[in-house]
């Protein structure tokens, strides 16, 4: 379990920088640019990815349940990484209606992502994994909101389509063969 709270705090501490020291992170671009701040941050985030999945599949070896969801929540969840994808992808892309609406789409399909994969999983690690980035995609939501973001007033609509036709592929290659393959549980069995 131990790595798996490691790979954590290493892959959230580092997408939270801008939340807790945003001054660390400007000191960093402004003495060494902005090119090798993204390398430093690529790595740490590789790393703290890496090490949260292995440390995952290590803890669900030896895992403690606390509840056994019913069956149909399979359903709930396999329908909530749909727009989870589309919002995660859209994130990514020229603004659009989609991004411009709902300000933060990455954070939300993250939300999206962590609660699906609450509902069909009672173990300890999955509660700390998917509780973990739930809570944490919750508290930069609130921090973002209170920092304010403004947008274009003309949006791109072909991000728009590019995220849902790449949401739904993303979407239907994780159910078919992405999610079985990265992390050992195929979701239709």
């Amino acid at each position: 379990m131990i790595y798996l709270v490691a790979g954590i705090f290493i892959f959230l501490g580092i997408h939270s920088v801008r939340l807790v020291a945003p001054d660390f992170r400007e000191r960093q671009i402004a003495a060494h640019g902005k090119g090798r701040w993204r390398i430093i941050y690529s790595v740490v985030s590789l790393a703290g990815l890496a090490l949260l999945v292995w440390g995952y599949g290590q803890a669900r070896m030896d895992n403690v349940y606390f509840y056994s969801p019913p069956l149909w929540l399979n359903h709930v969840q396999v329908l909530l990484m749909l727009p989870a994808m589309i919002l995660v992808i859209t994130s990514d892309l020229p603004v659009g209606n989609i991004k411009k609406t709902l300000k933060n789409p990455m954070l939300i399909g993250i939300k999206l992502w962590a609660l699906g994969h609450l509902l069909v999983n009672g173990d300890l690690a999955s509660l700390l994994l998917f509780g973990t980035f739930l809570v944490w995609a919750v508290l930069v939501m609130i921090s973002t909101k209170r920092r304010g973001q403004t947008f274009p007033e003309k949006v791109n609509l072909k991000g728009d389509l590019v995220a849902v036709l790449g949401g739904i592929a993303l979407w239907v290659a994780i159910i078919f063969w992405l999610h079985e393959w990265l992390i050992g549980v195929p979701v239709i069995a």
